[in-house]
């Protein structure tokens, strides 16, 4: 970790007090359960991967003003969701900004304070909910050995410093803002989804023993040189984000994705 350009993943096993208020009641034949989208990182992959309990999804993508990531990798996400997942009654991205929570730099039980005073999409009969942060400021992690661009931390729930991206992309000798934006969410939401040997079994042992939960394939969009400084390096001059592999995706299928 010698690059200020690394983009350190941290999967977090969370877990959240809640309240009486944490069960609203949305209607009278259904009670939603909160702590359903405040379990470990991983541990919903089959049910984001499969139809087999919810068949559509919903991405809450909540963003600090002028902080939203572009279009097109809005587009590249929900791209790369319906070709991993079954959601049959399809995958929709709800997007609003909030005022940003007035901070220089975000810890981890910043971020999930904020997901949780803001969060209003949970889990249904049928519908699996999603929250997707993009915040303003840096992670409270950053050092000068390294930047955190992205944190999957929950099992439905991940944030992306978007600030660190803009300050990191666009420019000389720097990658497309949304080739980088891509890559960051499509790899983040790659550990929600079990990768690598984080929930999703691994049909052939591909997990880097010197980086866990990463894929010692050196294209693939999970490993872990693709969050590097030489990974971004990589990426310039890229027009996509880096794909998944034949084995992340043969772990992917074997745990009811595509």
């Amino acid at each position: 970790m010698k690059n200020i350009f690394k983009i350190i993943v941290l999967v977090l096993a969370l877990a959240a007090c809640t309240n009486e208020d944490d069960t609203p009641i949305i209607d009278e034949s259904e009670t939603i359960d909160t702590n359903e989208n405040k379990k470990t990182t991983g541990s919903s992959s089959n049910d984001l991967l499969s139809d087999t309990t919810f068949k559509s999804m919903i991405i809450e993508l909540v963003y600090v003003e002028g902080f939203k990531p572009s279009q097109s990798s809005i587009n590249n996400f929900v791209s790369f969701l319906n070709t991993r997942t079954y959601k049959p009654n399809g995958i929709t991205v709800e997007a609003r900004a909030i005022a940003s929570p007035g901070k220089s730099t975000y810890s981890n039980a910043d971020i999930i304070a904020i997901e949780d005073a803001n969060r209003t999409k949970f889990n249904t009969n049928t519908q699996i909910a999603v929250w997707a942060f993009f915040s303003d400021g840096a992670s409270a992690s950053n050092s000068n050995s390294g930047s955190v661009l992205g944190t999957a931390y929950r099992n439905t729930s991940f944030v992306i410093y978007e600030e660190t991206i803009q300050n990191l992309s666009n420019s000389t000798f720097e990658p497309n803002r949304t080739v980088l934006e891509t890559t960051v969410i499509t790899h983040e939401f790659g550990h929600i989804l079990g990768l690598t040997n984080l929930g999703s079994d691994m049909v052939e042992n591909h997990e880097d023993s010197e980086h866990a939960k990463h894929c010692n394939i050196e294209s693939c969009l999970m490993y872990w040189e693709a969050e590097s400084g030489s990974g971004l390096s990589n990426l310039i001059g890229a027009t996509s984000a880096p794909q998944l592999d034949e084995k992340c995706i043969a772990d992917l299928q074997a745990n009811g994705g595509k």
